[in-house]
């Protein structure tokens, strides 16, 4: 709080945020999710999970680590939020529209335990996917952005690739789009073992891949939702 505290002294500063860690202590399976959210190919934002830059103004972040002024969190309406999660980024949204700024501070960290296990990691990151997707359409202030189109590009792209190779034979560009692909986990996956071990460098390995394709399709799924969207509570 002494950092928070510091930091809100200072004009113009409506709103903060730190990285979220995750604890030493958590279980192998929970320490390789986090690690997954740390490289810029899967999360996309590694400065939310790990102290990286100075500080600087964003427009979204994350409610695990997350500050706002009493006033200024009332004078938006606060968590009125039909969404869970992406209630985080809808009240991002809101201060932004109001002319509210949100600051990055990489000193104002916390632990945040992660999922542990494979399925559970899809879950969350499908549900991330599918608000976000949602929020590109409806609340793009925040949300549409190149970077969370990019694992729905890639989804349409290798089926695309793989019906055209079915069809008519033409293999290469699935081929050299699977080639890239490798290429970039690979290379991924070796900076994390670097920084985390050798053993969670291996294992992050499936968490990219299938992160790519939960989060692509579900943002699929969310941006295409023009009826009543509807949050799931798990």
């Amino acid at each position: 709080m002494e950092t928070a505290n510091k930091i809100f002294s200072l004009p113009d500063v409506h709103a903060v945020g730190g990285p979220a860690l995750t604890p030493t202590e958590n279980s192998f399976w929970q320490r390789v999710s986090g690690a997954s959210f740390t490289s810029r190919l899967t999360g996309g934002n590694p400065h939310r999970y790990l102290p990286l830059g100075k500080t600087r103004m964003v427009d979204d972040w994350p409610s695990v680590n997350f500050l706002v002024r009493r006033d200024v969190f009332l004078a938006v309406g606060g968590f009125s939020s039909p969404f869970w999660p992406g209630e985080d980024t809808f009240l991002c949204n809101k201060l932004v529209e109001n002319g509210f700024k949100i600051w990055y501070v990489p000193e104002l960290r916390v632990w945040h335990h992660r999922r542990s296990g494979l399925r559970r990691h899809l879950q969350q990151i499908g549900n991330y996917g599918r608000h976000r997707g949602y929020f590109a359409r409806r609340f793009p202030t925040n949300s549409r952005k190149v970077k969370y189109f990019i694992p729905s590009a890639f989804v349409i792209l290798f089926v695309l690739f793989a019906i055209l190779a079915l069809i008519t034979g033409v293999s290469w560009p699935a081929l050299l789009l699977g080639s890239c692909y490798l290429v970039a986990v690979g290379g991924a996956a070796m900076m994390i073992a670097r920084r985390d071990g050798p053993l969670i460098g291996v294992a992050v390995i499936p968490f990219v891949v299938s992160t790519h394709f939960s989060y692509g399709i579900q943002f699929l799924r969310g941006f295409t939702t023009f009826s009543e969207f509807k949050s799931r509570l798990r």
